[in-house]
């Protein structure tokens, strides 16, 4: 065994005995609101020691877990300007760029609508099922004005068919009553 030991690469060594933790300096007081533990959520007892974090009540698992359900049901609104942004930017006409920004427009409500309770099932609880609902709610009615942009979109674009003359091919079209006349 001892011709094992031997044999034993030095970065082996190392790593099975990793060096001592450096002491720290007694003169230097810690900035505020700095941990000297190794971990945030440790904190030393009065022999030296590291005592392990108390596991969260139940009532506090259930305020964390509505938080990030908030979270959650507002992240389509965070995402909104920057949509109108790009839509605007890309224009009216018809162009693959243009018609990309529509598509995404529709898809990604569409989608986030259709996943609402797999978004929410991590959150959900016996006691929490109320204020679970208000923010599948809000869910909601933020991927419905994400739809909303791009019906926007759409009808700036003029694809939507809006005059008697987009549905009927007897009637005829607008006449603009504007006229321009070029100079020389």
């Amino acid at each position: 065994m001892s011709a094992t030991k031997a044999n034993v690469p030095s970065w082996v060594a190392q790593l099975r005995s990793p060096p001592a933790a450096k002491s720290k300096v007694p003169g230097i007081p810690d900035p505020i609101g700095f941990s000297s533990g190794s971990s945030g959520s440790k904190k030393p007892s009065k022999d030296g020691k590291t005592q392990p974090r108390k596991p969260p009540s139940n009532d506090e698992m259930e305020t964390l877990k509505l938080k990030k359900a908030w979270e959650v049901a507002l992240a389509p609104a965070k995402s909104l300007p920057m949509t109108l942004i790009m839509m605007y930017m890309s224009g009216n006409s018809l162009q693959i760029f243009s018609i990309m920004m529509v598509f995404m427009a529709f898809k990604n409500p569409i989608a986030g609508l259709m996943a609402t309770n797999q978004a929410f099932e991590r959150f959900q609880s016996a006691n929490n099922a109320a204020q679970i609902l208000q923010t599948k709610l809000v869910y909601v009615a933020m991927q419905v004005l994400a739809l909303a942009v791009g019906v926007w979109k759409v009808n700036s674009m003029g694809l939507l068919p809006t005059t008697k003359s987009d549905w009927l091919m007897w009637e005829s079209l607008r006449e603009s009553v504007d006229r321009a006349i070029t100079a020389l």
